[in-house]
């Protein structure tokens, strides 16, 4: 296979890890993204061009792939050009900041038969994957009830980058609870499909200075499956990320930290740990690898287009339960 020329699009935290990830991987990079330090930086550490514009960018031509990595506001707008000068795209969650955006994505998607692999990232995190197989193995029966967590202060996501300069803090960018983590409902939607119906708030309700919202609680019903709970905040410490199944003959419960999974079919707290080595950077490898597989030819396998929709649908559907006060039915 010959050497893939990927142009990064936004070239913050995650467009800088995924241009290492895939110049390990053999790839060579190229940068756009409107701040000149950024560019700066990306050309220092590359050696390679960094573009102002997309415009400019793919007009320079000679790229393989695109890998979108901008804040959310620009995904869509950023995606269409590239989709339409036939050019596979990797895309950072999520797929829009609306339903009706990415429903439009999708579309061009279909019009122009480009493929797109989606980066849901936690697909790729081997503790998951062995939680995936213990419930299709029914480890622990019918799984009744599940505690989905992610808490975390947005002040320590970036040490040193002011939280106005964060597009986490801006509603306006894409930021939020609810858009940034919807990896959690990604991973419910992995685990259990589409649910029957769900009541949510998101809301903005610490101190932080931001306007975005940091805060997500949803309760969702599944017809043949569990009760969920989720919890989503960007103002907890310390930060945790766990995710508790309980079946009728035990429970499941993965953590970040500790690295593990666990298993109890108990009473008492005899829980059998399985313990984990990989790094979070091996998921993001893991993304990288599949995205170069599908610039190759490759079809979309882990995260598709349809997984970021149904991710969507979920999101939208949070959005008007809260702003109604009530459950909504997803059909």
């Amino acid at each position: 296979m010959s050497k893939k020329h990927i142009l990064i699009t936004g070239t913050g935290s995650v467009g800088m890890r995924h241009a290492r990830n895939l110049t390990s991987l053999g790839a060579t990079v190229s940068g756009m993204d409107p701040r000149g330090d950024r560019r700066a930086a990306f050309v220092d550490e590359f050696g390679t061009a960094a573009h102002q514009s997309l415009d400019d960018a793919l007009a320079a031509g000679g790229f393989d792939g695109v890998a979108v990595c901008s804040p959310t506001r620009f995904h869509v707008e950023q995606c269409i050009p590239a989709l339409e000068a036939g050019l596979p795209v990797l895309l950072e969650k999520p797929v829009a900041k609306t339903l009706d955006e990415a429903q439009a994505l999708a579309a061009v998607m279909i019009r122009t038969g480009t493929p797109l692999l989606l980066g849901y990232t936690w697909r790729w995190w081997p503790p998951l994957a062995r939680v995936r197989e213990l419930l299709a193995a029914d480890a622990v029966g019918a799984v009744r009830y599940v505690d989905f967590t992610m808490s975390a202060h947005l002040a320590d996501w970036h040490p040193g980058e002011p939280l106005a300069e964060f597009f986490m803090s801006s509603a306006e960018l894409g930021g939020g609870a609810l858009l940034d983590e919807s990896h959690w409902v990604d991973l419910m939607l992995w685990f259990f499909g589409m649910p029957e119906s769900l009541s949510a708030r998101v809301e903005k309700i610490s101190d932080l200075d931001i306007t975005s919202d940091d805060n997500v609680d949803m309760m969702i019903n599944f017809a043949n499956g569990p009760r969920a709970n989720l919890h989503l905040d960007l103002y907890g410490r310390p930060h945790r990320k766990s995710i508790r199944f309980i079946g009728e003959g035990g429970s499941i419960l993965w953590s970040e930290t500790p690295n593990q999974v666990a298993i109890c079919l108990e009473a008492g707290e005899n829980w059998q740990r399985e313990t984990f080595e990989c790094e979070r950077n091996d998921m993001f490898l893991g993304v990288a690898g599949e995205y170069l597989a599908l610039v190759n030819g490759a079809p979309a396998a882990t995260c598709t287009i349809d997984d970021g929709l149904g991710v969507m649908k979920i999101l939208e559907a949070a959005r008007q339960s809260h702003a109604q006060g009530r459950r909504m039915d997803l059909g």
